[in-house]
């Protein structure tokens, strides 16, 4: 299951982050992280130091409650069982650690809409590597805005 309080806590911030029209790489610098971790930070998929979890308090109002949440360890494995296939489970542990993230990031970027699973491209590279070659895997994909009927 997971853990409410993360997942209230992450509402609240998105309300009050587009109140006050900021972007995650503003969060970030505030806070002297990455804005990919801050945000995953904020939708309760990562655990703050006490000094990342004061700025984001700070910035966004908090009451102590809320900023010792922001510190707790997520939970995760309340999916189902995650597929056996190497290459696969990857992009499934991806998903299941960043997938809010990159909704919202995309979101904040582009709009209310979603990204099509059909209309993408996708490219590999060999990076040569002494321990083992690795993949390089670059994806862009077709963004749908909702439609409004």
């Amino acid at each position: 299951m997971m853990n409410d309080a993360k997942t209230e806590l992450g509402r609240k911030i998105l309300r009050i982050k587009k109140k006050q029209g900021l972007k995650w790489t503003e969060v970030a610098d505030r806070i002297g992280m990455s804005p990919v971790w801050t945000c995953a930070l904020c939708m309760g998929q990562m655990s703050a130091e006490p000094h990342h979890a004061q700025g984001i308090a700070d910035l966004f109002g908090l009451d102590e409650e809320e900023q010792a949440t922001l510190c707790e360890i997520p939970y995760r494995g309340a999916q189902p069982l995650p597929p056996t296939d190497p290459l696969i489970y990857r992009f499934y542990e991806l998903i299941l650690v960043y997938g809010t993230t990159w909704k919202e990031m995309i979101h904040e970027e582009f709009g209310d809409g979603i990204m099509s699973a059909i209309d993408y491209d996708m490219k590999l590279e060999r990076q040569p590597d002494q321990k083992g070659d690795r993949v390089r895997i670059t994806m862009s994909g077709k963004f749908l805005p909702y439609k409004r009927y």
